[in-house]
């Protein structure tokens, strides 16, 4: 019953999966470090940026940011991001998308983090002489991101989740895979529905366990 499987590169498809995750954590993780640091800027201009950027991107669906990447900046501009085959262009755009997307609820969960960082530390750090971006830095991004690892997780894990998205512009990623799977295997539909989801919850299930414990483990204590 199972044969048909051979047929297909499930791993290789789950595989594309985990490289989207990876690559646009650690470019969330640093565009919503930027953003948190705009948002409580003392420019102006700064923090109007900041705001307008969470707030728009953060409300306009996942779907609609990937196929305007896709078509905007890919087809109807040419940007490319390095050139390649139609995979990997899909790929980089995709990534891109998630990048901006994700990075507003990074940012967010960081805010939510300063917010539990006593005013009275930064401005004994000002007191001593520090800058704004010493400030942050040194004293309260530390301690916010120690105190909200486990929203950050819920973050990587929708974050997961969300990779299948990339399937709108032809990534041939397990949510593209499934499609035609269940297309070409209509009387295994169950069995590759369940499969599928057995495999997001292996990606996404121990990330939060892992998580949730070491949020344990470095939670700063008040």
């Amino acid at each position: 019953m199972l044969d048909f499987l051979s047929e297909y590169d499930v791993l290789g498809a789950f595989w594309v999966n985990v490289q989207l995750t990876i690559y646009a954590a650690i470019g969330s993780l640093i565009w919503g470090t930027i953003l948190v640091a705009m948002r409580a800027s003392p420019v102006p201009i700064m923090r109007a940026f900041g705001t307008g950027y969470v707030n728009i991107v953060r409300n306009t669906p996942l779907t609609v940011i990937i196929v305007a990447a896709s078509l905007g900046l890919g087809q109807t501009m040419g940007i490319t991001l390095g050139g390649g085959t139609f995979d990997s262009i899909g790929f980089r755009l995709a990534l891109l998308g998630f990048i901006a997307y994700t990075a507003t609820f990074v940012c967010e969960s960081l805010r939510a983090g300063i917010n539990t960082v006593p005013v009275g530390q930064a401005e004994a750090a000002r007191a001593l002489g520090l800058g704004f971006t010493q400030v942050l830095g040194i004293i309260v991004l530390p301690q916010a991101f120690r105190s909200v690892i486990a929203p950050l997780a819920s973050v990587l894990i929708a974050l997961t989740k969300n990779t299948t998205v990339a399937a709108a512009i032809g990534v041939g990623e397990a949510a593209l895979l499934m499609r035609e799977m269940i297309e070409n295997e209509s009387d295994a539909l169950f069995l590759v529905t369940a499969m599928f989801a057995l495999g997001f919850v292996i990606l996404t299930l121990p990330t939060g366990l892992l998580l949730g414990w070491v949020a344990k483990k470095v939670a700063v204590k008040r």
